[in-house]
């Protein structure tokens, strides 16, 4: 019993290594097919103009260069669209997170009439494509402009709104499973220690559900920063209020494209997404993983 046992193990780990083996192989190489574009764009972005529109390009250069990224910074208002998409983007972030922090805590603590129908309506507004709503929220926008100031076509306001109509489905889904996971007992001893219910849900609630909604705001972050279809619909005539994609339009010429241009400026959209990923990622691991034990 004691010889066999150990020769039946080596033999299932004769059998499994193989398949972990070509699992592992199937990961990497779907990682270096997804990372090799971003890869590209950066080693675009430092090549000389000569080897960027070369009929023959190399995934190297042994020449770099900054002279795109300097037409890039001395572009009229480049620094006030990166400031425009960071407010955007930020603003967008903290009211869709406290919005469906206090959703999900509403739909999964209370019970009230047509609940489920609530929480269904929220997937079925997943399904929409953006693109059918634009032209309904541009009109939208119009109307609202005249009733409310700052939020009509032409202002800042018309970009935070929509994201964070979008960004809301998902998030209070996601925060739904955190909410249910702290246990009512929890909430009753708190109510028995004198704790209010605004106290229980800013004190206690909210800390335990804080890393859901890190991994909410990721996704929300990355859809608002890299938007362009409702920056060129509703940023019609005011330029000061344009986002940083907008800036790429700049490069794009009838008589040529600036390919270094756009991607040394693709590659400096990308360093805040990546800042931003690298301070919450820690969070952003145990959020995705309560999701999925949820």
């Amino acid at each position: 019993m004691s010889t066999t046992t150990p020769l039946r193990a080596r033999g299932l780990l004769r059998v499994r290594r193989p398949w972990r083996l070509a699992a592992e192989a199937t990961a990497l190489v779907v990682a270096v097919v997804v990372a090799f574009p971003l890869y590209w764009m950066v080693v675009s972005a430092f090549k000389p103009a000569g080897e960027v529109q070369s009929g023959h390009p190399r995934p190297w250069t042994l020449h770099p260069s900054l002279d795109s990224f300097r037409r890039v910074f001395d572009q009229q208002d480049f620094g006030r669209y990166f400031l425009n998409s960071l407010l955007v983007a930020g603003v967008v972030v903290v009211v869709s997170g406290l919005i469906a922090f206090l959703a999900a805590t509403a739909v999964t603590r209370f019970k009230f009439r047509f609940r489920t129908t609530l929480l269904i309506m929220f997937l079925v507004a997943q399904m929409v494509p953006v693109e059918a709503l634009t032209i309904p929220m541009f009109f939208l926008m119009r109307d609202l402009g005249d009733t409310v100031p700052g939020i009509g076509l032409n202002t800042l306001g018309s970009l935070m709104l929509p994201h964070i109509a979008f960004s809301l489905p998902f998030a209070i889904w996601m925060l739904r499973g955190f909410v249910k996971a702290v246990p009512p007992a929890l909430e009753e001893a708190a109510y028995i220690d004198g704790a209010s219910r605004g106290r229980f849900l800013w004190q206690i609630l909210f800390p335990l559900v804080f890393p859901g909604l890190v991994a909410t705001s990721v996704f929300s972050f990355i859809s608002t920063w890299n938007d362009f279809l409702f920056a060129k619909s509703f940023i019609i005539s005011a330029t000061e209020n344009s986002t940083l994609p907008m800036a790429l339009l700049v490069f794009f010429k009838d008589e040529g494209n600036d390919w270094g241009g756009i991607m040394a400026a693709s590659t400096i959209m990308t360093i805040p997404v990546l800042v931003f990923f690298v301070l919450v990622q820690r969070r952003l691991v145990s959020g995705l993983g309560g999701a999925v034990k949820d």
